[in-house]
């Protein structure tokens, strides 16, 4: 008898075993598989690999120097899941790839993978056209949410769940030609040069070479946008809606965010540091940065692979200006998966994978993004010393006081709206006055469709 129990003892302790050791190759975690070896955060049970086989789609947006980022990205994935195939498709405008977004989505037939901004997404997570992404991460023994700056991951959460997996935290930053501040007689952008220090810079860079009594080189090139206009109105105290987790209105028109207003709008008007309409229709600011007569380009990360390939001038990034309040705007993009993916085992497989420290370090190291992943941020892949540019370091001070734009369903359009208005002020075709209570006016339905 004792025998017996001494049989059935073994045979249980067997069998809890093989159940233990199949739910761990599951992914399952138990107080149990902790005293186990670690797998390793790139790698997975072979089988699990073996397991999944198709083709997934891929659509991004950008210059072809950013193409060559997914590229790398796609190849890498292919050669460690050679079963699984990416169809890369490249729009490379934004303002195409958003239409062929919204068409896509409309029509029913998305890519299985999407890039998608922040600030765009909630229309699509209401609809409930966006798979959430949050059981998945949870599940996964390759990265975890506490891995990824929750600056970037809290705006990707929609009614409590995770809906997108971030791929970058940037903010924006002013790039700035060296070669043209050392003929100007400038020191270079320190950490916390002022309001008052920036335009004395943009002064000092905008000149008529020639004497023909038309500017040919500008100190300062921006959209007139409040994306861009906003970490100014942070800065002076402010803010440009009512509430930040619970919007019902503009308010462009409260004393700080006007005055904060009216100093950007005057860069152009007051000052003419920035090219005036006709001269940004002739030649984007973009382009002139790139060509060398701009001095300083208010921008993203996001034109690092391209700015790599200027070799007529030197050029790095400093901070924004300081006001009252440190301040910097969030600029993330997310890897989303359309509800209507067929085969979303194999989409999760390639989103995990992009957003690894494996995947994270490819594209980083194009110079394309700011890691979101904490560990390849801080990683010689994104603070590289010999790759442009020298202060990437920049990026990681602002993430502290970063702040995000309202998600809301209809964020985008109020967001357009306000741009019309700017632009009309910024590049003096209306007074400042009307143009924000313009804004305030036209906006205020759609703050009214958002709390119904």
């Amino acid at each position: 008898m004792f025998q017996r129990k001494i049989q059935l003892l073994i045979t249980y302790c067997l069998a809890l075993s093989f159940i233990l050791s199949a739910c761990a190759g599951n992914g399952a975690i138990t107080p149990e598989a902790v005293t186990q070896e670690p797998v390793p955060a790139t790698q997975e049970p072979a089988a699990a690999a073996q397991d999944l086989a198709g083709t997934v789609s891929f659509m991004v947006f950008g210059d072809p120097a950013e193409l060559g980022a997914y590229q790398a990205l796609t190849a890498a994935f292919e050669s460690k899941y050679p079963a699984i195939k990416i169809e890369l498709i490249h729009i490379p405008g934004q303002t195409d790839y958003r239409k062929r977004l919204a068409a896509d989505f409309a029509a029913g037939n998305p890519a299985d993978v999407v890039l998608i901004n922040y600030r765009r997404y909630a229309s699509l997570a209401a609809k409930g056209a966006l798979e959430p992404l949050g059981d998945y991460l949870a599940s996964s023994t390759v990265i975890q949410l506490d891995d990824f700056y929750s600056e970037a991951t809290l705006p990707f959460t929609w009614a409590g769940k995770l809906m997108c997996i971030p791929q970058n935290i940037s903010s924006l930053v002013v790039y700035y030609n060296k070669n043209l501040f050392d003929q100007a007689g400038l020191a270079y952008p320190k950490d916390d040069w002022s309001w008052d220090d920036f335009l004395a810079a943009a002064l000092a860079l905008t000149k008529d070479l020639d004497g023909d009594g038309i500017t040919d080189q500008y100190g300062l090139g921006t959209e007139a946008s409040l994306f861009r206009l906003a970490p100014f109105i942070w800065q002076n105290g402010s803010n440009f809606v009512d509430s930040a987790n619970e919007p019902t209105r503009l308010i462009l028109d409260e004393p700080l965010a006007f005055k904060a207003t009216q100093w950007f709008v005057e860069l152009q008007t007051k000052h003419h540091v920035v090219p005036n309409q006709e001269a940004e229709s002739a030649e984007d600011s973009e382009s002139r940065f790139q060509n060398g007569r701009l001095g300083m380009f208010l921008n993203s990360r996001r034109g690092v692979p391209t700015y790599r390939e200027i070799t007529a001038f030197d050029w790095d990034v400093a901070a924004l200006p300081r006001g009252y309040v440190p301040a910097g705007i969030l600029h993330a993009d997310g890897y989303c998966m359309p509800a209507s993916a067929a085969h979303k085992d194999l989409v999760w497989k390639f989103i995990e994978y992009a957003n690894s420290p494996e995947g994270q370090t490819i594209v980083a190291k194009s110079g394309r993004t700011v890691p979101s992943l904490r560990s390849v941020a801080e990683s010689p892949a994104f603070l590289d010393p010999s790759a442009k540019p020298a202060n990437s370091r920049v990026f990681l001070d602002t993430i502290p006081f970063i702040r995000a734009v309202p998600v809301m369903e209809t964020w985008v359009d109020i967001e357009s709206i306000v741009g019309e208005e700017l632009e009309r002020a910024f590049y003096g075709n209306a007074a400042l006055e009307e143009a924000v209570q313009a804004a305030i006016d036209r906006t205020q339905i759609y703050f009214k469709e958002e709390t119904k």
